[in-house]
């Protein structure tokens, strides 16, 4: 049974749900991602030749499966194939109170209508209370890339990282502004340069409070500033 089948065996029987933007990572084995590769590749290598590409005489695309099967599991898709990376969480023993602002953390992702790249900025505004756990600054940009390192829609990826780092910090208020060009828009179809998406999530505290609200996003470097 091809190594694809077998994971989506255990995913299935487990129910668990599978699609673009779902980390499936648990129920990888050992030594099974070398293994999905060479598959990817081999299905890489047909989609070329269904595309009338002579790869055995062209130099240009003699690697170019075995190039988008390693790209695909280890680097634009990892999110999906490999665990959250490992977080040191610390305690608030100064009991901080006030507005945290993160970033903003480039982000590299893809839209998972056409596998086109989406490249952009995010923005974490947090309000911590006494019994929140605090990480380290690299740690965001950990975590935002492990979430944003899958196909998927822009608004879903920003409720993940939300609901992520949610359940991590467990903070009075939780703020994310996300702005990203997508080259779905500006590479195919109505092929514009210009446009750009922003959407954001705000919780508890950031959600009721107005002024907080309007500090945060006042305190944002936004580029069509």
């Amino acid at each position: 049974m091809p190594v694809s089948e077998r994971i989506r065996y255990r995913l299935v029987c487990a129910d668990k749900r599978f699609h673009a933007n779902d980390n499936i990572a648990d129920f990888v084995r050992e030594g099974e991602l070398p293994e999905l590769k060479k598959e990817v590749q081999a299905k890489v290598e047909e989609l070329l030749r269904a595309l009338v590409i002579d790869t055995e005489s062209d130099h240009n695309t003699q690697e170019t499966a075995k190039r988008v099967a390693k790209m695909y599991i280890d680097e634009v898709f990892r999110g999906r194939f490999h665990p959250m990376p490992s977080v040191t969480e610390f305690p608030n023993a100064e009991r901080l109170n006030e507005l945290m602002i993160v970033g903003p953390i480039t982000v590299r992702s893809a839209c998972s209508h056409h596998l086109c790249p989406i490249f952009g900025k995010v923005w974490i505004g947090l309000l911590p209370n006494e019994h929140s756990n605090l990480i380290g600054l690299s740690k965001y940009a950990r975590i935002t890339d492990w979430i944003m390192s899958r196909p998927q829609i822009q608004e879903e990826a920003v409720t993940m990282l939300a609901n992520e780092l949610q359940e991590r910090v467990r903070p009075d208020g939780l703020a994310i502004v996300m702005e990203a060009d997508h080259f779905c828009m500006h590479w195919r179809g109505v092929k514009d340069t210009d446009s750009a998406m922003v959407n954001s999530v705000m919780r508890g505290a950031f959600l009721k409070d107005p002024n907080l609200r309007r500090e945060f996003l006042s305190l944002l470097p936004r580029k069509q500033d």
